[in-house]
């Protein structure tokens, strides 16, 4: 970096102010953190001039990240992406808002670096999955309760889940579950509850001895009955017993493992100030208009993420009906650059003026549709300004003429985001 670079960005993390702008502009295009130049291209649609950066601004390395991060969800990127933002966009204090919230990693980060984490997702296992991680409980708590459930009693299971666990595994499961349904319905769910229900909800199933199931596909995706059925058939397998104590509390050492003094702090203090919504996020009255600083989010997929039935289980464990979740799902481009236009044009009432939004798009559909060349023309439409697509990829070359406008179609290995900004 340069010494202008090394100034503004000392600044923004000291956090006296954020980054104008041109300051952040000057940064990406003179960036070389990782020891590799910048490559400029032009943007697909020439009906906007707006430029492509490229190069290695953030490491994908998920050792780097924080251990709070590590719950699993289909989609969703790395901590390192919305940290960029936030660290050189928003200072201490700033609302920091993710529209399509998933398994919170804008949130968590925001209030890991002391912002006001804001949050909307229509699935209501999202307010599940990261309301516990903005208030964690200490990991003595977590193992007296544990201690605690009759998760042996003998109760009533569905044989049908017999695909995924031991008869003894399955019955500590119900057991859990009756017991944090119970709970809920009275009222008297605290937050020790709430992190045992988020852990156990992501143990139910996966691809290791750390989960509740016997082998299936990883975390984020359970299959059907009928194909775990085929998967155990064709590895001759049956679903080996496990403890759910020992596996919730041996996750919840992991989650906790890298949380400091000052990580409780400022979680402490961001989740009395923060917000999840369960709802669409092209409506959101609780949300006060010109309140938000920056927004980071990653939209649902086009044709590619079904978010309803990869979650069955997930729904089923925490007494919700899938049917009443009435999550996005377009097949057809023109009916997701709808969508996106009205939530654009929610998210232009809610930022403050000179506000931004990272708008990450990760999906190249067939090696035909960039999704920006669909968000670029939305945005517009709703108002915002587009300013820059920054494409971070994790193989690029140090010679920045050996990366071009094809390489965009190839996508796997690049995060792609569009920045706008409210005027």
């Amino acid at each position: 970096m340069t010494a202008l670079q090394t100034e503004l960005f000392k600044q923004s993390d000291t956090l006296k102010r954020p980054l104008s702008y041109d300051e952040f502009l000057g940064e990406i295009v003179g960036f070389d953190d990782f020891h590799k130049k910048t490559a400029i291209l032009e943007f697909p649609d020439t009906e906007f001039d707006i430029p492509v950066y490229v190069n290695e601004f953030w490491t994908s390395r998920q050792r780097a990240a924080h251990s709070l991060h590590e719950v699993s969800y289909r989609a969703c990127f790395k901590p390192q992406l919305p940290r960029f933002f936030i660290e050189r966009l928003t200072r201490p204090g700033d609302a920091v808002y993710d529209p399509f919230l998933g398994r919170g990693t804008t949130a968590i980060e925001a209030a890991l670096l002391g912002r006001r984490p804001i949050g909307t997702d229509i699935n209501p296992l999202s307010e599940i999955l990261v309301a516990p991680r903005l208030d964690p409980p200490p990991l003595a708590a977590v193992s007296d309760r544990l201690s605690e459930l009759p998760l042996g009693s003998n109760c009533e299971t569905r044989d049908d889940l017999l695909a995924f666990y031991h008869p003894n595994t399955l019955r500590q499961i119900t057991n859990l579950r009756g017991y944090l349904l119970a709970k809920r319905e009275d009222g008297s769910l605290d937050a020790i509850d709430r992190w045992i229900r988020m852990v156990a909800t992501n143990r139910l199933t996966g691809h290791s001895p750390g989960f509740f199931s016997v082998y299936t596909l990883p975390p984020n995706q359970t299959v059907t009955v009928e194909r775990q059925q085929g998967i155990n058939r064709s590895r001759k397998q049956t679903p080996p017993e496990r403890d759910v104590r020992v596996s919730i509390l041996k996750k919840s050492r992991s989650l906790l493992g890298k949380l400091q003094e000052d990580d409780i702090d400022n979680l402490r203090a961001s989740s009395k100030k923060a917000l999840l919504i369960t709802g669409s996020s092209d409506v959101t009255p609780e949300i006060q208009s010109d309140s938000v600083g920056l927004v980071v989010t990653s939209p649902p997929f086009l044709d590619v993420v079904d978010y309803k039935t990869d979650n069955w289980l997930r729904f089923w464990f925490n007494g919700i009906d899938a049917q009443s979740v009435q999550i996005w799902h377009f097949k057809k481009p023109r009916e997701w650059q709808t969508a996106m236009t009205r939530v654009f044009a929610e998210l232009r009432r809610v930022l403050k003026p000179e506000g931004f939004v990272a708008f990450e798009v990760g999906e190249v559909r067939g090696g035909k549709i960039l999704l920006e060349s669909l968000v670029v023309p939305a945005a517009s439409e709703a108002g915002l300004e587009p300013l820059m697509v920054l494409v971070n990829d994790q193989v690029f070359t140090k010679t920045s003429n050996c990366w071009g406008v094809e390489n965009l179609k190839k996508g796997t290995n690049t995060n792609r985001i569009v920045l706008l900004r409210k005027l």
